[in-house]
């Protein structure tokens, strides 16, 4: 597996999307109304459709991200470094990664999903590039196609396993929610979701966020009829001090009709910050733990009736040390950063 660090030929101009401008944000709390994204990266490598996902931050405070094409492309694991503002390639065959963490040791842990990708969840060195399968099977049957995960302070990784992408034949009968202790063993947190997509732990560990996004099929095929969509909703899971749920799931929020959420990550004071993909408002939506929205930052234009998506985003993560404040958002298939007024929750990393 290849996995130095080659050079991505960068980068546009720090001009914003190809829509119009977008709104201000809102939520004077978390964000400043006159806050703007700042572009650090847009593909520029040959490969076709997809997206960049998973942004995640290293303990030297550089940004993780992936590039996941469509097909026989491979997926790409890309590094920002926040005072070069460069962007280089971590790896060219990610396996097709999605949702990216890094553990308190510093390795990094990825979701790989189906569509020719890995089906598994992975943890990769940094330093020495070498990747190792920590998960692929549940009760000895595949994973659909693991998405995104979280790590709490006991370094037992929590993900979902949905399926978006892939011709691969489905082992598994639920989409769910899975952990992975640190002894390797694999437990099903809660099936009682019909598409787990993005994860979020609350700081004190006791609620699991997740998003159901249920866009209706296994795999997208812009020539199929258009598929009957189910629940886009975030949802609460209480948790026992076992770390597995304990109690009934609480509804936080009901998108509809629009395209939920996608990504998700927390602030130090609980906040939530969702990826919104919906066309007629796309953007990070900030909600606190009963559901109330206390903020939104526009991602792009209202576009109710657009044939081409731009200014949807995909993940979010926060930087560390003087960036402890900076929000990372993956939008379309690039890389942008906006400064807020709140810490970003993470981890201790182990010194």
């Amino acid at each position: 597996m290849r996995a130095s660090f080659l050079a991505v030929c960068w980068l546009m101009p720090t001009t914003f999307l190809q829509a119009a401008e977008p709104p201000k944000p809102t939520g004077d709390k978390i964000v400043a109304a006159d806050a703007k994204l700042e572009l650090l990266f847009t593909r520029s490598a040959a490969i076709a459709g997809g997206l960049t996902e998973g942004p995640a931050v290293a303990p030297d405070g550089s940004i993780y991200f992936t590039d996941i094409p469509f097909g026989k492309d491979k997926g790409m694991i890309l590094r920002f470094d926040p005072k070069t503002k460069k962007t280089t390639v971590f790896t060219d065959d990610s396996k097709k990664a999605n949702g990216l963490h890094f553990d308190a040791q510093g390795r990094l842990v990825a979701c790989e999903g189906s569509d020719l990708g890995g089906q598994a969840v992975s943890r990769w060195d940094v330093k020495t590039g070498k990747r190792e399968v920590l998960a692929d099977r549940y009760q000895g049957k595949r994973f659909n196609a693991p998405n995104d995960l979280v790590i709490d302070t006991k370094g037992r990784i929590y993900f979902t396993d949905p399926r978006y992408l892939g011709d691969e034949p489905r082992e598994l009968e639920h989409r769910a929610v899975y952990r992975i202790d640190t002894n390797g063993s694999v437990t099903e947190v809660t099936h009682e979701v019909e598409k787990p997509n993005g994860i979020a732990l609350s700081p004190d560990e006791k609620t699991l966020y997740v998003a159901d996004h249920n866009n209706g099929t296994d795999r997208i095929d812009a020539s199929a009829p258009a598929p009957k969509k189910g629940a886009m909703k975030i949802y609460a899971y209480p948790l026992g001090a076992d770390g597995l749920v304990h109690g009934p799931r609480k509804t936080l929020l009901d998108f509809g009709e629009e395209a939920g959420c996608d990504g998700m990550c927390v602030d130090v004071q609980g906040h939530i910050y969702l990826t919104a993909r919906g066309l007629k408002r796309p953007g990070v939506l900030v909600i606190d733990p009963s559901g109330k929205e206390v903020a939104f930052i526009p991602t792009g234009a209202s576009q109710p009736d657009a044939k081409e998506p731009v200014g949807l985003p995909s993940n979010v993560t926060f930087g560390l040390g003087a960036e402890s404040k900076t929000l990372y958002v993956t939008v379309d298939k690039s890389l942008y950063r906006i400064p807020l007024k709140v810490d970003g929750y993470h981890i201790p990393f182990q010194k």
